[in-house]
């Protein structure tokens, strides 16, 4: 056994002289949370691959999968659709041109130590194994992996199917989901420390879900935070001196072009004054049917612009950043290991992360916001955010902005920064907000609030100086503000008056509803229906975002969910936790809160007319920063640090999660020692 994890190291293209397993310390706390120490950054990296396959190996491998293009071979046609789009984005060619001469030799040894981790864990478990001969990974389908999931950071996968569907009037995301960032200045709390909240909104299971780790090395790393499965670093967290929260942004990350192709040659299209041939390609996918794998050939197009697809409605071109840089996880490796504010600031400056605003504080009292983005430098006349010429050289852009012309605050006079996925332009107190109308218009800036950030901004105006329960007082309120901020205006309803005597109970329990999301709430029960159901005209296209609920409609809506709750649970007027539940496993509790509330929530139908949490509140990191020592840290995840059903960390954090209380965390090497439950090597 021992000789074939050397061969499949080796394999790897991974530093096997530099990864001795015995140098390797896996820490697990009473939570299970994994506490990776050793003297070298990769064989920090070893361990964390080590540790979350234990934990998540299936929902890694999927990941990896997506880089060797296989996972059509496991998934069917859904599998071969993603394998589809690695081929037509480039991913693969992008890291074969850029991985040698763009990436540092630290970050190389660091994936290199991370994916000989996740080879030498496929090695010794091969009954884990999902597909045969998936393993050994190379660093390079590692990277090829990573690319596609930056593409899918930038919207990627949301404005293919547009052009597909031909739907590609605009390019605007359906902003279902959201994320919380807030900073709290040294000078506004009355313990002189800093505050930061790191409280990003995902999906509670899945590739994009959350893991905790503390990553700690002789070599100056030693952080804890969130990352996701295949992620070799943190995304989020804090370190000894600073730490940072993401929330998703909005701005134009991504373009959409037309092309004029010649009547006489389908291949050809306009360009300036020539016509230019489109690249054809064949591209052989996998495809699992059955018991067999067929191989099918689609075709994949790239233009000047970037990849093509042939529509019914015309031929069509996207252009992004995310696939022409290959250093946005470096650059989180960067920010992990930065020691103060020039250096995360330096850090930040690589503008690789495609996206996503970044809060940050430190020890020092530096408090900072960014809108972060790969935002391409676009010609002036042109309308951005629909689709735009594809004949013309004007439109093909070839340069980003600096990070230094992007929206940004340093430790504002109001002394608090905030980010709910809503406008950089009101991040702050009024006084010290930026105007949208001192940055270039083409880089598409929101400029809306939600109702978190109205919530929000009346909550802090309470306070001329909060303590650290103020903090987490805000971090948990879970009530929509007077008037609601939504895509579809549902005020509308809390004045509705009718003459259907059988909705007058259900209206009277909305309309007396104190707006907060609990889990006894009735009225929270009825607005959730409420807002299901104008959910999913949207979606099916029978509305548009700016409706204004109609009588008919908001009576229907009513009638639907006092139908529901008759139905299901015999009575009208149940509770949100009754109908809204945190499942894992064969486990469902009552679950608070609802879309757009600080404490969001977002569900779907789950079984007995009830509905399942399946993103919102996930990885929760609230820390307070003395002028002295380590960070004082606290988190909370959804359910626990095991994916794998029967692990005691499957679902241990769940109740503590459901009652809005956290754990106590450390960066201190010797305190976790102190406490830990169980101490091992990666073998």
């Amino acid at each position: 056994m021992k000789f074939k994890i050397l061969l499949l190291l080796l394999m790897s293209g991974a530093a096997v002289a530099q990864i001795n397993p015995e140098n390797i310390n896996i820490v697990r706390d009473q939570w299970g949370v994994p506490h990776i120490f050793a003297k070298t950054d990769p064989e920090v990296a070893y361990g964390l691959a080590w540790a979350h396959a234990e934990d998540d190996f299936q929902t890694i491998q999927l990941t990896m999968l997506s880089g060797k293009g296989m996972l059509g071979q496991l998934k069917g046609k859904d599998g071969a659709t993603i394998d589809y789009v690695v081929a037509l984005l480039k991913c693969k060619e992008v890291v074969e041109q850029q991985y040698e001469q763009q990436l540092s030799k630290e970050f190389k040894a660091l994936i290199s130590g991370y994916v000989a981790g996740i080879n030498a864990f496929a090695a010794g478990h091969p009954e884990k194994v999902l597909l045969k001969k998936s393993f050994p990974l190379t660093t390079k389908e590692y990277m090829t992996a990573i690319v596609l999931s930056l593409s899918v950071i930038s919207g990627a996968d949301d404005v293919l199917g547009k052009v597909l569907k031909g739907n590609i009037k605009t390019l605007d995301n359906f902003k279902a989901g959201g994320s919380n960032a807030f900073a709290i200045s040294a000078q506004k709390t009355t313990d002189g420390k800093a505050y930061l909240a790191i409280n990003s909104h995902q999906p509670l299971e899945g590739p994009v879900a959350w893991y905790e780790a503390h990553l700690c090395s002789e070599e100056g790393l030693n952080i804890l935070g969130g990352l996701f499965p295949g992620g070799p670093v943190v995304f989020h967290g804090v370190n000894e001196n600073l730490g940072w929260a993401h929330t998703v942004n909005y701005q134009d990350k991504i373009d959409v072009y037309q092309l004029q192709i010649n009547p006489e040659n389908k291949n050809q299209y306009r360009f300036d004054d020539r016509w230019e041939e489109l690249e054809v390609r064949k591209i052989p996918l996998k495809v699992k049917l059955g018991m067999i794998n067929i191989t099918v050939r689609k075709e994949a197009l790239w233009s000047k612009y970037g990849a093509t697809m042939r529509t019914d409605k015309g031929t069509f071109s996207i252009r992004l950043g995310a696939n022409q840089d290959l250093r946005g996880v470096e650059q989180w490796y960067k920010m992990d290991k930065a020691r103060n504010f020039s250096e995360f600031y330096k850090a930040m400056e690589m503008t690789a992360i495609p996206g996503f605003n970044t809060i940050y504080a430190d020890k020092n009292d530096t408090i900072f916001y960014v809108s972060n983005g790969k935002i391409p430098k676009r010609e002036a006349g042109y309308d951005w955010k629909n689709t735009v010429p594809g004949n013309t050289s004007k439109t093909l852009w070839t340069e980003f902005h600096p990070l230094k012309a992007l929206p940004q605050y340093v430790s504002p006079a109001s002394g608090y920064l905030v980010n709910t996925n809503h406008t950089p332009f009101n991040a702050t107190g009024k006084a010290d907000n930026l105007k949208a109308s001192d940055f270039d218009p083409t880089m598409g800036y929101e400029t809306y609030d939600n109702n978190r950030s109205i919530r929000f901004q009346q909550l802090i105006s309470g306070y001329d100086k909060l303590n650290y329960e103020d903090f987490k007082k805000i971090k948990y309120d879970n009530q929509y503000p007077d008037s609601l901020y939504f895509q579809v205006n549902l005020n509308p309803i809390f004045n509705l008056k009718t003459d259907k005597p059988e909705i007058k109970g259900m209206l009277s329990t909305l309309q007396t509803w104190d707006r907060k999301a609990d889990a006894d709430s009735k009225g929270a029960a009825v607005f959730l229906m409420v807002y299901n159901y104008f959910k999913t005209k949207m979606f099916n296209g029978e509305i548009s975002e700016g409706h204004q609920a109609t009588q008919a409609e908001m009576e229907e809506a009513l009638k639907l969910a006092q139908e529901h709750f008759l139905k299901n649970f015999g009575k009208t007027d149940p509770a949100l936790g009754e109908i809204q539940k945190l499942v894992r496993g064969t486990t469902e509790k009552p679950s608070w809160g609802l879309p757009d509330v600080l404490t969001a929530m977002h569900d779907q139908p789950y079984k007995d007319g009830k509905f399942k949490v399946v993103a919102g509140e996930s990885y929760i990191e609230l820390v307070r920063f003395p002028k002295n020592g380590l960070p004082e840290i606290e988190s909370v995840i959804n359910f626990g640090a095991s994916s794998n059903a029967g692990d005691p960390h499957f679902a241990d954090q769940m109740d503590m999660f459901l009652e809005k209380k956290t754990k106590k965390m450390s960066l201190d090497k010797a305190e976790v020692m102190k406490n830990a439950v169980k101490t091992y090597h990666p073998k």
